[in-house]
């Protein structure tokens, strides 16, 4: 609906011509126009963009020469005219055939002289008619009219509903439209005729001539009520989608002001507080970039970066990630280094104190600290230190660095399965942050740190990526001198960090990020290591974390070494310091309880601390049975022996092999036994034994799994003692791969494998001739007490490892016995 002030005070039914204001047009009022005769000819005047409905008051302001004619002859006489729109509302004099068919009577209520010289004139509609024939059309138009045959609507329930609603719809156009005065509300209100309020709310709603013209010409009141309630229902629509606009659009904007008005006052504030408002926070930026050391690309980016920032509302989100992507470019040590101290003696000295062992580590950081005293822009070497838990490989980098002069800083790789945690997110995700990369070196506040890179072959990956990927760029000399992180956006020089990875094993980490680090295995301890480590390191720790004097607990040798065999199977040290402790706390509770103590910690009171022996150390001693020989495996926590167990049972043949082994492991089996059956009387056995006897091959302890080639030769002697009858050699072990043609070929991981066998009392070792080379690089301690036995060819092992004799109780299997069976 589009009421216009001036418009609604004239819509109502007059009484005279004076009135100012026109009372609302009642049910008698409507029966007394109804009944009015209608003159059987009428002037009749065009309207342009209006429709006249019978009982509304419209101004209309006349401009045409035969209008103006046609109103004063008009006001002179009886008043009435007819009301017509026009069909073309361009044409400037339209004629008779140019109007609507249709038309209102009218009555000249009142005509005005305008100052601008324009005549006003204000007509009441009557009655509807329908024009006839053109009677003249100078000086005006003239025609023959008859009354318009209205319909009546029987005011049933459904009517008097659709009244009703479009009553509730105009008053709800009128509240939410805001050029309607509220006056129009009080005018709907008040009206009792139904015909009237439909031409009422049809003359004043918002729709075109063309619209307003049919409801006109509509003569059945109950369908124009359906009309205009259509006509109000849209309306209704248009103006709640156009006031949720200008909410949304008005509280935008309330509230952008009423931001701005906060901020004005928090700046005000924060200078009266002395705090930092946004220009202070930007200028101490500046300032501290003054101080940095960075090249001009960095400067460049940062002076643009900060620009961006003065420009962002500081109560906008990016404001504050902008701010701390500035900080973080702050905080990073650009051309930042500390000074390496050159003092390869002392470096020595510190790397011994920490350490015992390790020699081939320490000689490889003296080489290291040599090399770049004398050539001062030496890239870092990337390390790798690869051996079983606990031998000291991650406390080795604390003490690289102390060493150097540099600061620490380690990164745990271990479960790592995002590619960002390595090279960071870009600015544009919510919450993004730089890579551990640059965190750890912004950490350390150091362009050259001594960096750990923890547990690296147990690096994930997933769909998010592969970091192992992502750190190929971080290990290579040649590239990570612009380590590009997506947070930073700049390239970074990670050339003079010192990496040193760490790693249990080599068979996870990806080739060629292998191929990148220089591979330094890191070897178990001996017995003898253990115990110095356990006097000069482990003891005087756990005596200091349980609040201990020196003279407090003294743990001898021997005791010492009966923690290591009784209650520890390790490479390492770290369940031996585990058991330290346990000691150690043992004695503190009594000193705390008064009870009575020894300082001086003996074999037994270690038994009476720590319980019963865990390992027996005659399980790893001897082959008394024939077909059982003792090997040597390497495992992730270090070596370990293990029995190859080989026995006969009468049957077809058929080899069987338990013990959870591996594809390889049985593919040795497989292949020693196709040796043993090829080359059968070398070594004295009767061919047909093979498709008499079933073959059981078993590897204690079946829960654990087992796999890899080293255990060839032993399944070999184990199968050729199981059919010989001979028992193998006591205190030997053997490792080793071999082939169809009975060749020996090398393995690897000897030396924790040689101290698993001192650890297991063994005395003599079979191994390859090419591992010869393995064992010269051994310490000598490592191997005193220790025979070894260099071979090429299985029958030299058969030779070597087998005894003569053969057992004779409880099951003589000698081919003499075996006659009867195989005939």
């Amino acid at each position: 609906m589009s009421f216009d002030p001036f418009d609604f005070k004239h819509t109502l039914p007059v009484i005279n011509e004076d009135s100012e204001f026109f009372p609302l047009m009642s049910t008698e009022d409507e029966e007394e126009m109804n009944n009015e005769q209608v003159p059987e000819f009428l002037p009749i005047l065009p309207l342009r963009n209006t429709v006249l409905f019978p009982g509304v008051v419209i101004p209309i302001t006349v401009g045409r020469d035969k209008s103006i004619k046609l109103i004063r002859d008009a006001n002179k006489g009886t008043r009435m005219i007819g009301v017509v729109a026009q069909q073309d509302v361009n044409i400037e004099d339209p004629t008779f055939s140019q109007l609507h068919k249709v038309g209102t009577v009218a009555l000249i209520v009142k005509m005005l002289q305008m100052p601008d010289g324009n005549t006003t004139v204000i007509l009441q509609g009557k009655k509807r008619f329908v024009l006839k024939e053109e009677v003249q059309s100078e000086p005006y138009l003239k025609a023959t009219i008859e009354p318009f045959k209205d319909v009546k609507a029987k005011e049933d329930k459904e009517f008097k509903a659709m009244i009703s609603s479009i009553k509730d719809m105009a008053m709800s156009i009128i509240q939410l439209s805001p050029n309607i005065p509220s006056e129009a509300g009080i005018a709907i209100r008040n009206i009792e005729s139904t015909s009237f309020l439909i031409n009422f709310i049809s003359s004043n709603m918002n729709a075109d001539m063309a619209g307003k013209q049919h409801l006109l010409e509509v003569s059945n009141l109950r369908e124009r009520a359906n009309l205009v309630l259509e006509h109000l229902t849209l309306d209704l629509q248009m103006l709640e989608l156009k006031n949720q606009i200008q909410t949304k659009v008005r509280v935008d904007l309330d509230k952008q002001q009423r931001d701005y008005f906060l901020n004005q006052q928090l700046k005000t504030i924060q200078e009266e507080l002395g705090g930092n408002t946004p220009d202070l926070e930007i200028e101490n930026l500046r300032q501290r970039a003054a101080k940095k050391k960075w090249n001009v690309e960095v400067k460049n980016h940062f002076n643009k970066e900060i620009e961006k920032l003065a420009r962002i509302n500081p109560a906008a989100a990016d404001y504050s990630v902008q701010i701390n992507y500035l900080e973080l470019l702050l905080d990073l040590p650009w051309n930042e280094f500390t000074k390496d101290n050159f003092d390869l003696k002392r470096a020595q000295k510190v790397l011994d104190k920490d350490h015992f062992g390790l020699d081939k580590v320490k000689q490889r950081i003296i080489e290291y600290l040599a090399v770049l005293k004398l050539k001062h822009n030496m890239k870092a070497p990337i390390l790798c230190l690869v051996g079983p838990p606990g031998v000291g490989k991650t406390s080795l980098g604390k003490s690289i660095a102390k060493a150097l002069g540099r600061k620490y800083v380690r990164m745990a790789l271990g479960g790592i399965r995002d590619e960002a945690e390595v090279r960071g997110h870009r600015k544009t995700y919510i919450g993004a942050m730089p890579g551990r990369i640059i965190q750890s070196i912004k950490k350390a506040g150091a362009a050259n740190p001594v960096f750990i890179l923890d547990e690296i072959d147990k690096v994930g990956n997933d769909f998010r990526g592969d970091p192992s990927s992502a750190l190929l760029e971080v290990l290579d000399p040649e590239q990570n001198s612009t380590f590009y992180d997506h947070y930073v956006e700049m390239d970074f020089d990670l050339s003079n960090v010192m990496f040193i990875a760490t790693a249990n094993s080599l068979s996870t980490i990806q080739p060629a990020l292998l191929d990148r680090m220089e591979i330094i295995e890191v070897n178990g301890y001996t017995i003898e290591e253990k115990i110095e480590i356990a006097k000069q390191h482990l003891l005087p720790k756990q005596r200091e974390a349980h609040g201990l004097k020196t003279k407090d607990v003294v743990i001898k040798n021997d005791a010492i070494e009966k923690v290591i065999e009784d209650y520890t199977r390790e490479s390492g040290v770290r369940g031996l310091e585990k058991k330290i402790g346990s000691v150690v706390r043992g004695i503190a509770k009594k000193i705390a309880m008064d009870e009575e103590h020894n300082t001086n910690v003996s074999k037994a009171e270690i038994e009476k601390i720590l319980g019963a022996p865990i390992y027996d150390k005659d399980l790893y001693e001897g082959n008394d049975t024939a077909g059982v020989v003792t090997g040597l495996a390497w495992t992730s926590v270090g070596g370990d022996i293990l029995f190859i167990e080989a026995s006969l049972s009468p049957g077809k043949g058929k080899l069987t092999l338990t013990g959870s082994l591996g594809d390889v492991m049985k593919e040795s089996a497989v292949i020693a036994l196709a040796y043993i059956r090829a080359h059968a009387a070398n070594f004295d056995i009767d061919p047909r034994v093979f498709d008499n006897w079933d073959v059981h091959v078993h590897v204690p302890a079946g829960a654990t799994p087992k796999d890899g080639p080293s255990a060839g030769i032993t399944m070999l002697t184990a199968l050729v003692s199981a059919f010989t009858q001979r028992k193998v050699k006591p205190h030997l072990a053997m490792t080793g791969e071999i082939t169809l043609r009975g060749r020996v070929l090398p393995v690897g991981g000897l030396k924790e494998k040689i101290l698993a066998a001192k650890r297991a009392n063994i005395k003599e070792i079979i191994v390859c001739q090419s591992n010869k080379k393995d064992i010269t690089e051994i310490k000598e301690s490592y191997i005193k007490d220790l025979i070894f036995h260099y071979v090429t060819d299985m029958r030299e092992v058969i030779n070597l490892a087998v005894l003569k004799e053969k057992v004779k109780e409880p099951l003589d299997l000698t081919i003499k016995d075996l006659k009867p069976a195989l005939n």
